[in-house]
């Protein structure tokens, strides 16, 4: 007569020795993102960070959330796990950034069918990455087991920032008026919008595949799409602390022409000059591929740049200087005019 052992929770998909061996490969890659601000380690029910008072007199705290995104197919497709995680920072510190502050810390949420620790590892490690970019300590994170809630091998990676600002210091763009001038920051290529789009066009009309060689990227198709993006975060600061930008707009879903408004106060537009910055060729490919409008690429992609700041004319010159000693491409993409939303030069 057989024994029923009875269930336990390994039996039912969730393995909590790998949850455990996860944290140990993860832990050194967490720790050196940690400043003396942290108060205490990886393992804690909270993590505590303590804000620094002084150098932020009067602060407010900015917080911003963001997810991956169907980019996260094109790690699924590559088997490759290290790069996604830079992704879920940038979106976020990217976010708090455009209102002047610097991100503090930021925390994780990872849920996986199935917890493979070196996979999970590989993936903090990229969001590790992120924070050492961004100059924010990881402070914390969950990993959730679900088995049978994801197909075998996905996942999905979200994460959360808190920056502070004083608030004298915060940026809305109402100080911007007409005849202010529009510095564009290089994006790294598709950054973390449009996927849903880029895979229709890519594996389903044009049926390329993630090793496909395209001529005009110079490298395998995947390996494109899956460029991280980029974080502005240390290009911009010195700008910060001088007090040369006006406003700023983080170019994400909805690209130039959806999210340069939200820079501009009421009454205010911008007037672009496309041919002012070089574009990316994946974009041109996917507006082939795609026969996609060259309207609907303006308000799905970035297009090439992936931040824009407001200044002054005055101010213009010394800005694009520290943005060029910072090593970015920076360049003036168009002004602000007077009117509403955003206009091109033929």
């Amino acid at each position: 007569m057989a024994i029923d052992t009875g269930l336990t929770y390994r039996s039912a998909g969730v393995d909590i020795d790998a949850g455990d061996r996860a944290v140990e490969l993860m832990k050194e890659k967490v720790r050196v993102t940690h400043g003396p601000e942290v108060l205490e380690g990886l393992g804690g029910f909270g993590g505590l960070f303590a804000l620094d008072t002084q150098t932020y007199p009067d602060p407010v705290l900015v917080s911003g959330t963001d997810g991956v995104g169907t980019k996260l197919r094109i790690a699924f497709l590559l088997d490759r796990h290290d790069t996604v995680g830079i992704d879920a920072v940038a979106m976020c510190v990217n976010d708090v950034l455009v209102q002047g502050a610097r991100p503090l810390f930021f925390l994780d949420y990872l849920a996986v069918g199935s917890l493979v620790p070196e996979k999970v590892a590989a993936i903090v490690a990229g969001v590790a990455e992120g924070c050492r970019q961004a100059g924010c300590a990881l402070i914390g994170g969950e990993t959730a087991e679900m088995p049978g809630f994801y197909r075998e091998g996905e996942y999905d990676l979200a994460g959360f920032t808190v920056g502070v600002v004083s608030r004298q210091g915060l940026l809305n763009g109402s100080g911007l008026l007409p005849g202010d001038v529009l510095i564009g920051l290089p994006s790294s290529g598709l950054h973390s919008n449009g996927y849903s789009l880029v895979r229709k066009i890519c594996f389903e009309r044009a049926g390329w595949d993630v090793h496909t060689e395209l001529p005009a990227l110079g490298r395998p198709l995947g390996e494109e799409l899956l460029t991280p993006t980029r974080i502005y975060v240390r290009s911009v600061a010195p700008l910060l602390a001088k007090g040369l930008v006006k406003g700023m707009a983080h170019i994400t879903g909805g690209g130039l022409t959806g999210n340069i408004p939200r820079m501009l106060p009421p009454g205010c537009g911008a007037y672009l000059e496309p041919g002012a910055w070089r574009e990316p060729p994946v974009f041109g490919l996917l507006r082939e591929a795609g026969g996609v409008a060259e309207e609907e690429m303006r308000r799905t992609f970035n297009l090439g740049i992936g931040m824009v700041l407001g200044t002054g004319e005055q101010q213009a010159g010394e800005a694009l200087a520290l943005l060029r000693r910072s090593g970015e491409d920076a360049g003036v993409i168009g002004r602000v005019v007077a009117g509403s939303g955003v206009r091109y030069a033929k």
